[in-house]
């Protein structure tokens, strides 16, 4: 049974600082949208301050070409609701004991929002949450006021799952067959029925099924919230307008390339009177300087489309266009387009669209490998998978955070497999300069026709229109982002003649400016034809080695999903997700069921990732063994990940043209597929992969020993100097090779300055390696350690399955147990920054008195209370150390994530004893 709220809303304020000022939604009258960062949802909601207030009405502005976001909703189960929808839906109507939900909101987050539940993302809770409260629908209603109706009036809306009911002051506007799938877009008129002062919308939410629905699901990514995302995950408008309404307004550009000396501009929109007389609208628009009018004679209700072409407007071919580039390659300017439709001289209505100029492409290569190319220049795909919020909560500040970390990261490129984000997310694209390539997801109803069915129930008739409209609705949202450069019509396969056609044909009514790919696997479409890309895994862990090899998931071609699966959390994060039972199953049995991974039986344990942990490093002694030997392991690999792929970016035959980590985060707390915890704390993933794409890079090649140097800048380097030296675990010297004179091109060229004999004397099992690369100067420019072994990893690629490859025998790393303990000695300063942020420096010195470095050397920034302070970003971490050598790091965060205390470091490692120190 569902706990009954109160007959009045409670709405949680949000403090001035700390963890709810960062990740808490703004207030609005139904209700907040509950912490996502550092919060425990429901369950750290109880320190805030709380208020009891009631609902209020939405006010709605009355300008020509305003459009206003409905504030919130009340919502309840129909189960509980006897009333008529004519009823429910007008206003007045008696909703005091409903739910409040935010203006975005699934049942699920409101109820959570509303303290209904524990934290569940803490162990097992969400598993109590009862399904059947929402095998139901659900009533979703909201009031809006309007003081002047000679205005017209029209409901906007997208992101309902699964389907609605649509009613307006107590008359049906729409039917749950016409209002189907989550990327489905609608505008409902509804002047007639709207009154001056308090009008009613309510919204009956159908339940979701994502191998029955054509709208979002979990897969295998996490344990599927128990309401499968029912509820309203976008904004739903309130337009106000003239007799002509403006829609579809947008920009189609043509950069000359390689020059990039000009580009045409041509300004497309649809004018469309909704009147019962003919009416004469002037369109004018303007883009920056250029301006350019057009009188378009309208019959009654007729819609006609209005092009500004640079032929007829000179103004719009533009001579040193202000190009966008991904970050690392240039700037991210953007231009504003704005339109003004009049009628007999007074506005009728606006629209405004934000774009940027840049030329995409992606052809095959030889070897059938989709290869980028932005503006002429070629580039590596680097990047991982987005995953939101598990409750579809939309937090503008959390994504930015995660697309703040993707840059620190040296990525240049986010997937999203469904769950397509809101504009604001393709805002933040465009802003950084991060490439995104959304597409359809896999292995539900929207692959339901492929594969034989067996991923979601076959389509129906009814099926094909919401996938076209689907398709255009996404096509004409994303189409001006110059962030977007594809879209995946197919997941893990390529949709059918139909399908594909359907989609086509709503891209090209859309003006998509950007390749169309089939899917993100090995697929082929009857006109898309391959898909050059490859999905090929793996899933699940494989030793670093694997990545140089170029087959299966190996440094070649376009690998769309891959990684090496679990990504153990910091001992931090654990404590938080974990009960003391879990913690202490967690290592000590690796064929237990974890609640923390994943649905899927194939990856519902961690016993290969334990075995390799075990069989290399020993097996653990404890939980914080455990964890310490799994962000060695996590730092390893997915540095050799990304490594593999940036070395072979330029090879002749076979190179790699993309790489997606799968996945970049994970939407719960989780134990697998993510760079970064749901709290954004940061382990051997993270820093493994900002090593490995670093922008002037040496690195270590499992395959034949040679060091490279990677240069992911567009300038070229030369006069470098590289240097390899190889210990034993006691810190004795074995090899030291200098090679003076190394030069690299630019936009990811290699250069090969050194390779490491396949013997050395005197070199113990378990070894280290230390590459250093200096400038003409004598900087050091990069500097990368390895934990190597004479015995190597030996994979069983006869025996390759579709999510790894088995490792028959593993590399000897137990060395590293026997590393002497190393002092480190840490000093930090703070000092305040820009726009709130504060700047702590510290430096860390290994201070003994022998030969034996401390690997792995981690600093976390720390509150009083020892907890990490969140999101950070670091200038380097986890570094090793020999004996007198020190480096200084710099972490920059938010002031108020301190929440008033004063900043401290916890200083730990590999053979490093744990120490705080002050940071004032």
């Amino acid at each position: 049974m569902l706990p009954r709220p109160s007959k009045e809303t409670t709405v949680f304020h949000r403090p001035a600082s700390g963890p709810g000022r960062r990740f808490a939604t703004a207030a609005v009258a139904l209700g907040l949208v509950c912490t996502l960062s550092t919060s425990a949802c429901a369950g750290e909601l109880r320190p805030w301050s709380a208020v009891v207030q009631r609902a209020r009405a939405t006010a709605v502005a009355s300008t020509a070409g305003s459009a206003t976001a409905l504030s919130g909703y009340a919502i309840q189960s129909t189960a509980k609701v006897t009333d008529s929808a004519a009823d429910v839906s007008r206003p007045g109507y008696p909703a005091g004991d409903w739910y409040p939900a935010g203006s975005r909101s699934t049942v699920l987050a409101a109820l959570l929002s509303d303290g209904n539940y524990a934290d569940p993302f803490y162990s097992t809770n969400q598993q109590k949450i009862p399904k059947a409260d929402f095998q139901v629908p659900w009533w979703y209603r909201s009031d809006f006021t309007v003081t002047d109706t000679t205005e017209r009036s029209y409901l906007d809306f997208s992101g309902v799952i699964s389907a609605a009911d649509v009613y307006v002051n107590g008359e049906q506007v729409a039917k749950a067959a016409d209002v189907a799938g989550a990327y489905t877009h609608h505008e409902l008129d509804i002047t007639s029925l709207v009154r001056a002062g308090t009008n009613t919308v309510a919204f009956r939410i159908r339940p979701n099924d994502p191998n029955k629905n054509l709208t979002m699901g979990w897969i295998d990514w996490l344990e599927p919230p128990p309401d499968e995302n029912m509820g309203i995950v976008r904004d739903v408008l309130v337009r106000r307008g003239g007799p002509v309404a403006l829609r579809d307004a947008h920009v189609v550009t043509k950069l000359a390339v390689p020059s990039l000396a000009s580009a045409d501009l041509t300004v497309k929109a649809q004018a469309r009177n909704d009147t019962n007389s003919g009416v004469t609208a002037t369109v004018s628009g303007t883009i920056g300087s250029a301006t350019f009018t057009k009188t378009v004679p309208l019959a009654a209700h007729e819609t006609k489309a209005v092009t500004f072409t640079p032929a007829d407007f000179p103004a719009l071919r533009l001579t040193s266009p202000k190009v966008w580039w991904p970050a690392g390659m240039g700037g991210q300017p953007l231009y504003g387009l704005d339109l003004t439709a009049s009628v007999s001289g007074a506005p009728s209505d606006t629209a405004h669209e934000d774009f940027g100029i840049r030329d995409v492409k992606a052809p095959l290569d030889s070897d059938g490998a989709r290869q980028y190319s932005v503006n002429g220049r070629k580039l590596l795909i680097k990047g991982g998978g987005w995953s939101p919020d598990e409750f579809l909560r939309w937090d503008k500040t959390y994504v930015e955070d995660r697309l703040k970390y993707a840059l620190d990261l040296g990525l240049n490129t986010i997937r999203l497999e469904g769950h397509i984000e809101p504009d604001e997310f393709f805002d933040l694209a465009d802003r950084y300069g991060i490439l995104t390539l959304p597409g359809w997801e896999c292995c539900d109803k929207w692959e339901g026709n492929v594969n034989g069915g067996e991923s979601g129930d076959k389509w129906t008739a009814a099926d094909y229109p919401v996938a076209k409209a689907s398709m255009a609705a996404e096509a004409a949202r994303l189409r001006d982002h110059p962030s977007v450069i594809s879209f995946l019509i197919g997941s893990d396969f390529a949709p059918d003649a139909a399908i594909e056609k359907n989609y086509l044909d709503a891209l090209k009514a859309a003006d998509w400016p950007t390749p169309v790919v089939p899917a993100a696997s090995d697929k082929s479409s009857p006109v898309s034809g391959s898909s050059g890309m490859k999905m090929t895994g793996p899933y699940d862990w494989i030793p670093p080695n694997y990545w140089y090899a170029k087959r299966e998931g190996g440094a070649t071609g376009f690998n769309s999903e891959t990684s090496a699966g679990p990504d153990i959390p910091t001992l931090d994060t654990l404590r938080r997700m974990m009960s003391p039972a879990e913690q202490d199953t967690l290592w000590k049995n690796p064929n237990a069921k974890q609640y923390h991974r994943s649905p899927s039986s194939t990856f519902g344990t961690l016993k290969l990732y334990d075995d390799a942990l075990t069989g290399r490093y020993g097996p653990p002694t404890g939980l914080t063994d455990y964890v310490r030997k799994a962000q060695l392991t996590q730092y390893e690999n997915v540095r050799a990940q990304y490594e593999a792929y940036g070395r072979n970016a330029t090879d002749s035959s076979k190179p790699a043209t993309g790489v997606i980590y799968w996945m970049f985060n994970s939407g719960w707390t989780s134990l697998h597929w993510q760079l970064m915890d749901r709290y954004l704390d940061q382990g051997g993933a993270y820093f493994g992969a900002k090593k490995a794409n670093e922008p002037l890079h040496i690195q270590y090649s499992y395959d034949d020993n040679s060091v490279v140097v990677v240069n992911s800048r567009h300038a070229s380097a030369s006069g470098l100097t590289a240097r390899v030296t190889l210990f034993n675990t006691d810190g004795s010297q074995k090899y030291d090779r200098t090679a003076a004179g190394v030069s690299v091109g630019g936009d990811g060229a290699r250069s090969t300055a050194l390779t490491v004999p396949a013997s050395v004397s005197g070199l113990s099992t378990t070894y280290l390696a230390r590459l250093t690369l200096t400038d003409s100067t004598g900087k050091e420019v990069s500097r990368n350690v390895y934990w190597l072994s004479t015995k190597a990893d030996t994979l069983d690629w006869a025996n390759t399955d579709w999510y790894y490859t088995p490792t028959t025998s593993y590399a000897d790393l137990r060395g590293l147990n026997s590393m002497a303990q190393v002092p480190v000695s840490a000093s930090a300063s703070t000092s305040s920054g820009p726009g709130g942020t504060s700047t702590t420096t510290v430096t860390v010195r290994n201070t003994g008195t022998g030969k034996t470095p401390s690997l792995l050397t981690d600093v976390h920034l720390v509150d009083s209370t020892g907890k990490s302070v969140l999101p950070v970003q670091w200038s380097d971490n986890q570094v090793s150390l020999w004996p007198g050598e020190s480096t200084t790091l710099r972490a920059t965060y938010r002031t108020p994530d301190l929440h008033g205390a004063a900043p401290q470091v916890r200083v730990s490692g590999w053979n490093t004893p744990e120490q705080t120190v002050p940071a004032l």
